[in-house]
């Protein structure tokens, strides 16, 4: 029985390669552990670059053949993308070896430090991100397993999701898109938002009372009707609402091309980076920041050099005076918040999308419709993909082009669907 991280030494992921395997995988090598793993993307003769990464890390990664299981094996990590016929589970099985899920194992993991679990429906990797980097700069040399890469991570070669310091604090995004997030048993919880996404709202809060309930200290953003309601103490929160008497409030935004400024309780704070919902990403860092130790002063310095994440608002370059900048966005607030935090850069936003999912995307139809249609300027245009299919039972009962004519019928007339034999195009200004 595998009830804590000292109770193995040799683990083995199977789906290694993706996102929140690789973060653990990376923790656990980081702590002594002996980590190997495989995935279905590892293929003799081929290169890979997370595969390549990983085993310079000391984590030996093998085909999804079942060899890198052996007698010696302790414990085996699933994700919840992976079926009970892979071959290296029933290997397992036969083996007796235990086999636990990966927010199994991260509630193991965040049970051995001083746990800051972040939550909410949007802004967790960035928010973790800039969490770790004020507690790191402060000198407290926290760990964090994230789910996108850090650019300050990235640059020393490492996939970047992942780092194990020497401290005693640990900062983790706590997932609710799966339920994982109520496994988790942290010092401080810390609820960003609560939006419709992944569950209805009524799940949702059932969801976050339990984060709340399990977490020694919750703090929460005031500013987001519902998760004020489930506020423990008003002056430990944030907001950036002015008239809110949250303990730490945001005011006098500004965004200048790629910067914002803004103030936390007369400290003046300037970021290489857009939008409000940025702006309130590094309140809430700050807010726990704050009431772990760090002054603000020492916050503000190490904002103003944050370098980001992987996907999150990333530029990626400049040709002929047109931006070009990737964000992963894929929920219907997370869509407008990326597309208003471009509208101060240029005077035409040209928005790209691909729904993903056929689920997802009927279930947060009207969702979607709604918020992209209130961010859209005249000017502005909104493109899709037709929706993202990764297999399996899908009913294809929808398609991107019926966004696209929500919108429309909105009075948002620029709008169109790229499809696999070309553009469908309906009153749309040509770009």
């Amino acid at each position: 029985m595998i009830k804590g991280i000292h109770d193995f030494k040799n683990v083995f992921f199977i789906g290694i390669a993706g996102v929140g395997m690789s973060a653990i995988a990376q923790y656990l090598a980081g702590t002594g552990k002996n980590v190997s793993g495989s995935d279905r993307y590892f293929r003799e003769g081929e290169f890979n670059d997370t595969k390549q990464k990983l085993e310079a890390e000391g984590i030996h990664c093998f085909l999804q053949s079942g060899d890198g299981i052996t007698t010696e094996t302790d414990l085996v990590v699933v994700s919840t993308a992976i079926e009970a016929t892979v071959v290296e589970v029933q290997k397992a099985r036969q083996l007796n070896i235990p086999i636990i899920e990966r927010s199994e194992l991260l509630a193991l993991i965040a049970k051995s430090k001083r746990t800051i679990a972040v939550g909410g429906t949007s802004g967790k990797s960035t928010t973790s991100a800039m969490l770790f980097d004020i507690l790191e700069k402060a000198g407290l040399q926290p760990s964090i397993i994230s789910g996108a890469g850090l650019v300050s991570i990235i640059k020393q070669g490492k996939i970047g999701n992942a780092k194990v310091g020497a401290g005693e604090w640990l900062v983790i995004e706590a997932d609710e898109s799966d339920g994982s997030i109520v496994q988790y048993e942290p010092e401080i919880g810390l609820l960003l938002n609560v939006d419709k996404d992944h569950q209805e709202i009524d799940e949702l809060m059932g969801i976050f009372t339990v984060f709340k309930n399990n977490s020694k200290k919750f703090i929460v953003n005031q500013s987001n009707a519902l998760a004020k309601q489930l506020s423990q103490n008003v002056q430990q929160d944030f907001s950036s609402d002015e008239n809110s008497s949250a303990g730490y409030i945001a005011t006098d935004f500004k965004q200048e091309g790629f910067n914002i400024q803004f103030s936390i309780l007369n400290s003046q704070f300037s970021m290489n980076s857009i939008g409000r919902h940025n702006m309130e990403n590094a309140l809430a860092a700050v807010t726990v920041a704050n009431q772990v130790g760090v002054d603000l002063n020492t916050c503000a310095n190490v904002l103003k050099d944050y370098e980001g994440i992987y996907r999150r608002n990333q530029v990626l370059g400049n040709k002929h005076g047109i931006w070009v900048i990737d964000d992963y966005a894929h929920n219907p607030v997370k869509c407008a918040s990326a597309i208003r935090a471009c509208q101060p850069v240029a005077n035409k936003v040209v928005a790209w999308f691909q729904p993903h999912g056929y689920g997802p995307t009927r279930f947060l139809r009207a969702d979607f419709v709604t918020e992209i249609a209130a961010a859209l300027r005249p000017q502005d245009e909104i493109w899709m993909s037709e929706i993202f299919y990764a297999g399996g039972t899908a009913v294809k009962d929808i398609s991107a082009a019926d966004l696209i004519n929500d919108i429309k019928a909105l009075g948002k007339m620029h709008s169109l669907l790229k499809t696999g034999t070309g553009f469908r195009k309906s009153k749309a200004a040509p770009i």
